[in-house]
């Protein structure tokens, strides 16, 4: 299927590791030209150059997204290297993992800084571009925990949820402009964070890393953890010209974990 994106210009924040990299490398596969922004220059020139392997051409930024004047600065760069934003996908690490019990209000607040506002400020760069030319494709990548949420996750299931009511709220409000927004909800795939969590699962459970991820795929319908290519595949085509239908949905990509029908 040709997507008919060849030419767009994406961006994909965190985009030199994990979902984020997965999510820049099926939008290059697809002809996009991708800027990627993130905090490592290693993995941002490692990532750039693959980039530019698919044929396209690739801008790689170190930016802190937390920092409003970081997000600016990147748009502008992309901007002036690529050429006008068609697509965004918007992509964080995950808050602190605490009990609420062992969670501060500097933690929430960061957790507002990292989770949420940065996914404000970069949409709110780009939408103008996006109504002026009526075409635009907009897609949060964040958790399953928006949907099916978890205790030790509190912080990340608070405010996944709220990105799947912003999600909504924006897609409402742009759908006669030719733009879709949506958000995509992993759920167990094999990334720096799925490690990071299992080790603090695996020590509050008193179990070893392995015995988690072996319990964990038990747990799957699918019998398996996902690999990030696989989200990176959906989000290439919500970021489609025949996806243009699809706008303000929170999409699971968990292997039938989250068994609800909402």
């Amino acid at each position: 299927m040709d997507l008919g994106i060849r030419g767009k210009v994406a961006m994909v924040a965190a985009g030199s590791k994990g979902l984020g990299r997965a999510a820049a490398l099926a939008l290059a596969a697809e002809g996009c030209a991708v800027s990627i922004c993130g905090r490592g220059a290693e993995a941002l020139a490692s990532t750039k150059a693959e980039l530019e392997a698919l044929g396209v051409p690739a801008l790689a930024v170190a930016v802190d997204v937390a920092k409003a004047a970081d997000l600016v600065r990147w748009h502008q760069e992309t901007i002036a290297a690529l050429g006008p934003v068609a697509i965004l996908i918007t992509n964080t690490g995950g808050p602190k993992a605490a009990t609420f019990d062992n969670l501060s209000d500097g933690d929430w607040a960061d957790g507002v800084d990292t989770t949420l506002m940065n996914v404000v400020r970069m949409t709110r760069l780009v939408l103008p571009g996006m109504r002026e030319r009526k075409w635009g494709r907009i897609v949060h990548i964040t958790s399953l925990v928006a949907k099916q949420p978890y205790p030790l996750l509190t912080i990340s299931s608070t405010l996944r949820a709220g990105l799947s009511g912003l999600t909504r709220t924006l897609a409402l409000e742009t759908a006669a402009e030719g733009i879709t927004v949506n958000a995509l909800l992993p759920g167990h795939i094999m990334t720096d964070r799925q490690h990071h969590l299992a080790d603090v699962k695996s020590k509050a459970e008193g179990i070893t890393v392995e015995e988690h991820f072996l319990r964990q795929a038990a747990g799957i319908p699918a019998k398996r953890i996902g690999e990030p290519a696989e989200v990176g595949a959906v989000i290439a085509f919500l970021c489609s010209s025949p996806a243009s239908y699809v706008t303000g949905q929170s999409l699971l990509v968990d292997g039938g974990l989250v068994q609800g029908t909402f």
